[in-house]
């Protein structure tokens, strides 16, 4: 027997005699060179006779008998035991993803995780904790959690570009253990499929490749996710003009994966950034039906958060009462309100204080004809109602205020641009139809998106921008 016992004695149930159920022995007797075995089938109750050789005999497992010999390995018992106890710990442990990560969590930190967002049955939710709260930890372990649980399998993690790897590698591998794909331009072309081939797993992707890549968005949208998780949420930008929405290319992707995903999670430092349409048209995103108008915003902020006792009833515009707002859909707590385990606060008092500089006659001289020429042509362009004149605008003045060296190279690529138009037009070879197509401004210009998040991008991809809408 393979238990190492080779007496086979009436009462053992043995698995191998019959290909579909356990039998159990009835006889054992010699019957020639071989042994004759009968039992009776454990589900069908049918009658087995079976005379065995000696290998065959070997070969039956004994699955219980009269005697126990406790010869088994220890080691693998031992390993079982505690993958079972691994598999059901949440149950009795409460912080069990704490427990089980390379990460000490901070008080705020565990109560976003487990106060607020693991007791609702759908998270649909906007973590705007202030700058350096930790929010990629909280979600590190919500994620972790909803995994052990079981609630979750296939999960989404949408980035800015540069943070990609930050989250598959740092936050994930690093401090939880968990296994994350990286999906860029190469991998998804090596693998287009991928979303929907596997049915559990991690994927993280940029929102730029998931907005701009119409094979990546169209597999993302088809596929259903368990959790989606949004970084730098309030890149998705929606403006509203009177009865005109301009959305982004960022905004219009998300849009098409928020109704297939039961669980999403939008992080950002700044939920509200002045305009009450954008943060609605965000919060739209994670519920369509309850943030319809501007109105229904500030409700849901004062109702929830009277139980919690925070008194004002201000405009949702404020500050105070989007800190103070603890219900089902955000929550923001500022640096001030963060404190460690002992009570004691996480940041030093912050104080802001505007320091003014004198500009040389030279800038002078360049600040107010460059301004005098923006102001001028923005009221053209606003007259015209030609947007994609003012966005541009929008830029020279932006490049103005970061640096010498900026808007230098803006207005030499405003200056190449200009030439190119003067040599197409001057040019007696080309019919008025082909200059009309040469002069035609890029379809992309009307995206807002590259204007109105330009204090957050990079230098060089400031400088695309510039050379893209110059040209």
């Amino acid at each position: 027997m393979n238990d190492g016992d080779n007496n086979l004695a009436p009462g053992d149930v043995v698995a191998g005699l019959e290909p579909s159920e356990l039998v159990e022995i009835q006889r054992v007797a010699p019957f020639g060179n071989k042994t004759l075995v009968e039992g009776v089938g454990l589900q069908s109750g049918r009658m087995v006779k079976r005379p065995l050789t000696a290998e065959e005999l070997a070969a039956l497992v004994k699955v219980r008998g009269r005697f126990r010999t406790f010869d088994g390995d220890a080691s693998l018992f031992l390993l079982g035991v505690e993958a079972e106890r691994i598999r059901i710990a949440h149950q009795f442990d409460p912080l069990f993803a704490v427990n089980s990560s390379i990460v000490d969590p901070l008080p705020h930190q565990v109560e976003a995780v487990y106060r607020y967002l693991l007791p609702l049955p759908r998270i649909r939710f906007l973590l705007a904790d202030d700058t350096g709260a930790g929010k990629t930890i909280m979600t590190g372990l919500l994620i972790k959690e909803l995994l052990f649980r079981g609630v979750i399998q296939k999960i989404l993690i949408i980035t800015p570009g540069g943070l990609t790897k930050q989250w598959q590698e740092e936050e994930f591998q690093e401090k939880f253990g968990l296994h994350a794909r990286l999906v860029d331009r190469a991998s998804f072309q090596a693998e287009p499929g991928q979303f929907s081939r596997n049915e559990e797993g991690i994927f993280v992707t940029s929102i730029d490749f998931l907005a701009r890549n119409e094979g990546c968005l169209k597999a993302a949208s088809a596929t259903q996710w368990d959790l989606v998780v949004v970084d730098e949420a309030h890149k998705l930008s929606a403006y509203e003009y009177g009865t005109k929405l301009e959305e982004s290319k960022r905004y219009k992707a998300l849009k098409a994966i928020a109704p297939k995903t039961d669980h999403l999670l939008f992080l950002t430092a700044t939920p509200h950034r002045g305009r009450k349409d954008t943060f609605r048209r965000l919060l739209l995103l994670l519920d369509e039906d309850l943030f319809q108008k501007d109105e229904h915003v500030a409700d849901r902020v004062r109702e929830q958060a009277a139980p919690y006792g925070a008194s004002g009833a201000e405009d949702f515009e404020d500050e105070c009462p989007i800190s103070e707002a603890r219900n089902r859909f955000f929550l923001r707590r500022l640096k001030e309100e963060m404190v460690n385990w002992d009570g004691q606060p996480l940041f030093k008092p912050r104080h802001t204080k505007t320091i003014g500089y004198d500009l040389t006659p030279e800038e002078k001289t360049l600040y107010d004809a460059v301004t005098s020429y923006v102001r001028s042509k923005r009221k053209e362009a606003k007259a015209k109602k030609n947007r994609n004149v003012e966005l541009t605008l929008m830029v020279m003045q932006r490049r103005l205020a970061s640096s010498l060296y900026a808007i230098t190279r803006t207005l030499e690529n405003r200056l190449r641009a200009l030439n190119e138009v003067l040599a197409i037009l001057r040019d007696p070879r080309r019919s008025e139809a082909e200059k009309k197509r040469l002069l035609r401004a890029p379809s992309d210009l009307s995206d807002p998106q590259d204007i109105t998040e330009y204090e957050d991008l990079t230098e060089e991809e400031r400088e695309r921008i510039d050379q893209r809408i110059f040209r």
